[in-house]
């Protein structure tokens, strides 16, 4: 496994591990598989784990946190707060309050059954709270000895720069796929660059649909958040399909799955991106590792630019609800 670094020394593995999905959101999952997929990864070098408090809810964390007991040492741990739930699962809004910063990290760590956090993001930015209060919490978190890093996700380029005037931010977390190009565009892996801060892709299979094995509505099970995701309905299932299948023939060509492909594309978009693919399976993981080994040339790039521009994806990322907490 190849190591990249983000901000200004967190050394992590070139592929990280999503851990969201072994515990909600994408239909029913087996613990002692997904703890065994942790295990695994450690195994083959893919040491940096991605979670979250309101993934279960809460239930993620002490999942990764058992998968990671006796090993903690091998591991580059991020974790997030701020959209803050019930333990029945219900929603209670976005919160950037310092007292509540505090709070969630202590618990965060409990659940974990660690002393400190690598990787402390807010999850989403708190419109009601401004940035440099939250973040001067997070830097009080870092002073205290429980967390070493501080990140946000799907912050703006003005949020990231006032942020980064409190504290150093060492990594930016935001969708970024061959069908979720925004960062490109609208100044926020620029404005990273600008300030040192590292880019982490979550999403970058674009929720499974550019592995190419999602071909109907009916191949996602009950309850898989993904159902009530615009990209995912009507005419966009149908659009999105037809990229794919463009994709496909370009991964035939390389020799390697379109996931593969997918995930190579982002490891060439600079030694600062880190994708953080999510998967509950055995075989999922080691095909997505694989791609560590895919090379792509310019001749391929032009290629892949070409039948997948910026917004080249049908539909919204999330629902209407979801993409308002998101800082545009």
């Amino acid at each position: 496994m190849q190591m990249r670094t983000l901000g200004s020394g967190l050394s992590v593995s070139a592929l990280g591990l999503g851990c969201m999905g072994m515990s909600e959101f994408y239909g029913a999952a087996d613990e002692a598989e997904a703890v065994e997929v942790v295990s695994r990864a450690l195994d083959l070098g893919c040491t940096f784990l991605d979670t979250a408090d309101m993934y279960g809810p809460f239930t993620n964390e002490r999942l990764v946190g058992r998968a990671i007991r006796g090993r903690r040492d091998e591991v580059v741990l991020a974790t997030k707060f701020g959209v803050e739930r019930t333990p029945d699962g219900g929603r209670a809004g976005i919160n950037g309050r310092p007292e509540y910063v505090r709070s969630a990290c202590d618990a965060s760590l409990q659940r974990l059954g660690v002393e400190v956090i690598d990787l402390y993001y807010q999850h989403r930015v708190d419109p009601k709270v401004p940035i440099q209060e939250t973040v001067g919490a997070m830097a009080e978190l870092v002073a205290a000895g429980k967390v070493r890093h501080l990140g946000l996700s799907e912050a703006r380029p003005q949020t990231l720069r006032r942020a980064a005037s409190v504290h150093p931010i060492t990594a930016l977390q935001t969708e970024y796929s061959l069908w979720t190009r925004d960062p490109e565009d609208n100044g926020v892996l620029t404005t990273c660059r600008e300030l040192g801060t590292g880019f982490v892709a979550y999403s970058p299979l674009g929720r499974g649909f550019l592995t190419g094995t999602i071909t109907s509505p009916d191949d996602m099970a009950e309850g898989d958040f993904r159902r009530h995701n615009p990209r995912f309905q009507g005419d966009n299932f149908q659009r999105n399909l037809d990229l794919v299948a463009k994709v496909r023939e370009i991964a035939e060509e390389k020799a390697c799955t379109p996931g593969q492909l997918a995930l190579a594309w982002l490891l060439t978009r600079g030694d600062d991106v880190v994708p953080i693919p999510g998967t509950k399976r055995l075989d999922y993981l080691d095909e997505n590792l694989g791609a560590v080994g895919v090379r792509l040339t310019p001749d391929d790039l032009r290629q892949i630019d070409a039948i997948l521009p910026a917004g080249a994806a049908a539909g919204e990322r999330y629902q209407a609800q979801a993409m308002q907490a998101i800082d545009r």
